[in-house]
């Protein structure tokens, strides 16, 4: 499965299965924002992520069943399956490593969902512990929640949210560049980041027949060198996303190639403004 590049100005019917925006695997919309402070920003990032907790994020993508056919085996060792097969001592430990363990009922380890956006979340120590004890595979290490989501399907909601106090003293350039992102609403904001040699497990978010149109959302990138793609399944074909600013179908599959250094992203979601919407119907000539 070759990696290739689909430049953003060539127009192109969208490949096999990828549902695509506009009928492209992506879009790059560098030109309609001033980037001028993504090297501050750049900065920035930099030395409060070196200040602020972070998480871990992804790690259970073949459990969850989001991965394609046949590439499973990408995911590693998923912390799900391996919750599911320690033995009581093992799991005593991984119990008392919550950060509630009351929360977590020793008789009923089968039938719970633990991790994000699941019935129990992990804790750091817990994650730390499954790494290192069970070769748990995450893929990014670097997870900032700059404004925090529960649940998947409200991460365009913003009732009831804001940014972390830690984002607004550790980030505020970052913050003010995404207040003016042509959005209605934020309701999810968060830097991904991947270690050296790491990569990005393909998955997808959704289930294309459930969807009526694109997420909102767009994924910003202060430095170049996180190649993320996006996956054509009938084919093996990675499509290597490029650009600062791009939008992609996030319920067609994707994943990060490994690189020798570290990378990241900021992702931005919520509902875009009907004006940025018009711009984009204009530009491509087309309905997302």
């Amino acid at each position: 499965m070759n990696a290739v590049t689909v430049p953003d100005a060539k127009v192109r019917g969208v490949a096999g299965a990828i549902r695509g925006v506009f009928g492209r695997p992506f879009v790059t919309l560098d030109d309609l924002f001033d980037l001028s402070s993504l090297d501050a920003i750049h900065d920035e990032v930099c030395l409060a992520l070196s200040g602020m907790p972070v998480a871990y994020t992804g790690g259970s993508h073949r459990s969850m069943g989001i991965m394609p056919p046949g590439m499973e085996d990408e995911a590693l060792v998923d912390y799900q399956e391996v919750i599911r097969s320690l033995d009581s001592a093992q799991f005593a430990i991984f119990r008392s490593l919550s950060d509630d363990p009351d929360s977590i009922d020793p008789g009923d380890r089968q039938g719970v969902q633990y991790g994000e956006e699941r019935d129990v979340p992990l804790s750091m120590r817990q994650m730390l512990w499954l790494k290192m004890r069970h070769r748990v595979y995450f893929p990014w290490k670097v997870y900032a929640e700059l404004i925090p989501n529960l649940r998947w399907e409200d991460k365009s909601n913003p009732e009831g949210k804001r940014f972390t106090r830690q984002a607004q003293t550790f980030l505020p350039k970052t913050i003010a560049f995404v207040k003016k992102l042509p959005f209605t609403h934020i309701g999810r904001c968060n830097i991904m980041g991947l270690e050296a040699h790491d990569h990005g497990t393909v998955h997808r978010d959704g289930e294309p027949h459930e969807q009526d149109e694109p997420d909102h959302f767009l994924t910003i990138s202060p430095v170049p060198g996180k190649r993320l793609y996006v996956l054509d399944p009938e084919t093996g074909e990675k499509i290597t996303v490029e650009g600062r600013v791009i939008w992609f179908n996030d319920y067609d599959y994707h994943g990060v190639h490994a690189d020798p250094y570290f990378r990241y992203s900021i992702r931005v979601d919520g509902v875009f403004t009907p004006e940025f919407r018009q711009t984009l119907v204009e530009r491509y000539r087309r309905q997302p």
